[in-house]
């Protein structure tokens, strides 16, 4: 199964520093184009983090909506690296 980290945050906050890896997908964009998503099968591990943690619950409704089951809010950037370091 394949692990997928999402930046929900805003393109300059991503640019500003993300997770090694991390795909950025605002929820806008979700919302407007889950073609983004199309190679990712819906039981992988999707973790999704922004700065606080309420963008990134947000993106998880919409994809729990399109139907994907896996997944985690990351909270934000100093969490899921911890995370992953463990």
């Amino acid at each position: 199964m394949s692990r997928v980290i999402i930046d929900v945050r805003k393109p300059e906050e991503y640019a500003a520093g993300h997770v090694s890896g991390a795909l950025n997908i605002p929820p806008e964009q979700l919302l407007a184009s889950a073609k983004l998503l199309d190679s990712v099968p819906k039981n992988a591990e999707i973790i999704l983090y922004c700065r606080s943690g309420n963008r990134s619950a947000v993106a998880k409704n919409i994809l729990n909506q399109l139907g994907f089951s896996n997944i985690t809010n990351g909270i934000n950037k100093e969490w899921v690296e911890a995370e992953l370091r463990t």
